[in-house]
């Protein structure tokens, strides 16, 4: 068995490839310390190889990791896994956002990358959710339900977070506000996605991947192509991992 743990900053997350398939897989919170939140997910198995990806890959290295890979390289080849005939992937994490192109072979060929403020990230999301008395998991669906929208001007976290403040005064009903945010961040996506440019299909990665509002704007907002959703968006970069793994083992 082959083994990928992707430490990111919200979350960990464990892909448990046997060769052929998925065999297993685990998600939970990075906490202080995400490397021991990886060991105490490996209690019990005996992997043949251990790589890790996301932010705190070097110093699972230094404790268990076999290899590390770059989280653009690990979501990469997760995403060639699911749809091997696509070309772009947006990969919206908690602290970031990367568009990444692939060639035929499902290698990187470019990227951008989106890390140095929280917009346009889930961070971002989780911020103006609770700023609106939303958990995470409804304000997707009510951004979803609402079929009008105003306009935020900001995409600083701080200035966005005052728009909306300003608008619940004003009495707009939260769900348009909610609206509004998620589409300023699909903006945003879109924007970065027309720099680096597209094929005819993108391929949405990360945990955001998870929110039906952001699938359906980005599909919204990009017509002409086919934005597909892989069915674990947030473990994408795990998998690619393990998937390194069993390749160079």
């Amino acid at each position: 068995m082959y083994i990928g743990i992707d430490l990111g900053s919200r979350t960990v997350k464990m892909a448990v490839w046997d060769g052929e398939r998925l065999r297993d897989y685990k998600i939970v919170e990075s906490g202080f310390e995400p490397h021991r939140q990886a060991e105490k997910m490996l209690s019990g198995l005996m992997p043949k190889a251990v790589v890790t990806t996301g932010y705190g890959r070097h110093i699972a290295a230094e404790y268990f990791a076999d290899g590390v890979i770059t989280e653009i390289k690990a979501h990469a080849a997760g995403i060639f896994h699911h749809f091997p005939d696509c070309t772009t992937i947006v990969d919206v994490g908690g602290q970031d956002s990367k568009v990444i192109a692939l060639n035929a072979a499902g290698k990187v060929s470019n990227f951008q990358m989106n890390d140095k403020c929280a917009a346009g990230t889930g961070r971002f999301l989780e911020i103006m959710a609770g700023s609106l008395a939303f958990t995470l998991a409804e304000f997707g669906a009510a951004a979803l339900a609402s079929e009008q929208e105003v306009q935020i001007n900001s995409m600083c976290t701080v200035f966005a977070e005052s728009e909306v403040i300003s608008m619940k005064n004003r009495g707009i009903p939260r769900e348009h506000i909610a609206r509004a945010v998620h589409s300023s961040v699909a903006d945003r996506l879109a924007s970065m996605l027309a720099r680096l440019g597209y094929g005819e299909m993108v391929a949405f990665s990360g945990g955001v991947a998870r929110n039906p509002c952001m699938v359906a704007l980005l599909q919204q907002k990009l017509p002409e192509i086919q934005v597909v959703v892989p069915e674990l968006p947030d473990l994408t970069g795990a998998l690619g991992a393990a998937l390194y793994a069993a390749q160079v083992s």
